[in-house]
């Protein structure tokens, strides 16, 4: 995805970066350190190779993450926050807590502990 010429407000350029099912998912797992590719698929419930590979692409065309190849076999690629996606992520975090509150209220503490967000 690219930036487009024309928008109404800044908030419209960033809601493009990370909308969809699977951004904010992998920013809140790079959190964590750099990762692989298959890290990601494996901690990303319900995502394939083909649209993983596409979102981080459209997170580094945006400067949200960045990529780091090691040489050798077999290839090795890790990928990482840089400081605008650490930025980004501060907006998640804010977002995984409303999410969070909006669980409880609606009964779902089983869901947050199973996944470690609550005691």
């Amino acid at each position: 995805m690219k930036i487009r010429e024309e928008y109404t407000c800044p908030l419209e350029l960033t809601h493009d970066i990370t909308k969809g099912k699977w951004k904010p998912i992998i920013l809140w797992l790079l959190k964590q350190g750099n990762k692989t590719l298959v890290y990601l698929e494996k901690n990303i419930q319900g995502i394939n190779q083909k649209m993983l590979i596409e979102q981080l692409k459209e997170l580094l065309d945006f400067g949200m993450i960045g990529k780091k190849t090691f040489e050798g076999y077999p290839l090795r690629v890790e990928y990482f926050l840089t400081e605008r996606g650490k930025k980004m992520l501060e907006a998640i975090t804010i977002m995984q807590n409303i999410g969070i509150d909006l669980m409880k209220e609606n009964g779902m503490d089983d869901v947050l502990k199973a996944k470690g967000l609550i005691d």
